[in-house]
């Protein structure tokens, strides 16, 4: 991929830029074996590879310089602003939309927030594509005081960017580098993105966790099903399930299916997902979603699921919940999506009644060291 943001030094976040992708790949595979070599049955599928650019279908863009010359990017070591609106790791729809994003910027009047100095509004702009092209963009505000001017001159941005299904105003009044505060402001009747994957339509809101790499996660989710399918469970658990991608895949008329996510908002997107599929009806799959933490979820549950699927985040499942897998439930499989290699393997060491059968890497971020690991897992 050639990039003259690298090339110029103005950005180095794609560490593996210089190495070609199937030496990527090589060592992506190389790693997760290295990481789980204590288990040499383990049958390893090829990897998954991925587009080289126009992947990513979130943006996370920092909004410095000012109203009238907006810089949409990231800010460097000095906390100046570098423009990044022709990243090649975006889809070509994202690429094409932030031209009129930073016009309307300086349509609105919204003053980019100046980090060293703590004055201005806008701090971030989130944007987020379908595989249809609609988008769901997102203002990460200081305060309510421009959202007036947003709302006011928001039909000028909807006709310069007809695919906008979703915006919505974030507050985040705080001082602190994290990407968006808990308040969530509607600017469109339309609060969730509708996703098509594999059969499935997904329903991302504001606030819910979606992986960047739709084609990729579209293969992580029919992976997925294939193993439980020949499993066959009659009851599975999707625990850290976000917007129920898992859950949803694996819904069948056989079996219950629950989905465990501490967002809000990830799981009224979830329900509405099931709802729209008719997963509610008389002789449908049996699917729910609770908004709960997943170590108190299955620590308080009096029964335990014949399947467990866990898509944590980077710290993984962590020594409770591996314990009441290990030692606690009758849970028969455990299907393991992570995005740490290394919290999988000390995860998989605090369960050892469940050998890895089957694993496989998915390559959900190009040009960088991360990467995806599927792993089947059945009690010994």
């Amino acid at each position: 991929m050639q990039c003259s943001y690298f090339d110029s030094a103005r950005c180095s976040s794609c560490t593996l830029l210089l190495q070609p992708y199937e030496e990527q790949i090589a060592g992506k595979d190389q790693r997760s074996r290295d990481l789980l070599a204590a288990y040499p049955d383990l049958e390893w599928l090829p990897p998954v590879t991925s587009a080289e650019a126009g992947f990513r279908n979130k943006a996370k863009m920092v909004v410095s310089g000012t109203a009238a010359e907006p810089i949409v990017g990231i800010l460097d070591e000095r906390g100046l602003g570098v423009d990044l609106r022709n990243c090649p790791l975006y889809t070509p729809g994202l690429r094409a939309a932030f031209p009129a994003l930073a016009a309307f910027i300086t349509h609105a009047n919204l003053t980019p927030y100046d980090v060293p100095g703590r004055r201005g509004e806008l701090k971030h702009l989130l944007i987020t594509e379908s595989p249809d092209g609609e988008l769901m963009v997102r203002f990460v505000l200081r305060s309510q005081e421009p959202v007036s001017r947003i709302r006011k001159h928001l039909p000028a941005l909807l006709e310069a960017l007809p695919q906008i299904r979703v915006a919505s105003a974030n507050l985040l009044p705080e001082h602190k580098a994290v990407l968006e505060g808990s308040r969530e402001l509607p600017l469109t009747e339309q609060t969730a993105l509708p996703v098509r994957m594999n059969d499935v339509t997904l329903y991302l809101r504001a606030q819910s966790f979606f992986q960047t790499n739709t084609p990729v996660a579209a293969t992580l989710y029919r992976q997925a099903r294939a193993w439980v399918d020949e499993a066959a469970p009659r009851s599975i658990w999707d625990l850290y399930c976000g917007v129920g991608g898992f859950a949803l895949h694996c819904a069948d008329d056989a079996r219950d299916v629950v989905g465990v996510e501490t967002s809000v908002e990830a799981t009224a997107s979830a329900n509405l997902s099931r709802d729209e599929l008719a997963l509610t009806e008389p002789g449908a799959a049996r699917v729910t979603f609770h908004a709960d933490d997943a170590t108190a979820f299955a620590l308080a549950a009096p029964h335990a699921p014949d399947l467990v699927i866990v898509n944590p985040p980077r710290r993984g499942i962590g020594p409770t919940l591996a314990g009441w897998l290990e030692s606690a439930s009758a849970v028969r499989t455990v299907i393991y999506s992570s995005c740490n290699a290394e919290s999988l393997a000390r995860d998989l060491a605090a369960m050892p009644s469940f050998a890895p059968r089957r694993a496989q890497v998915l390559d959900m971020f190009p040009q960088t060291g991360h990467f995806e690991v599927l792993v089947l897992l059945e009690r010994a």
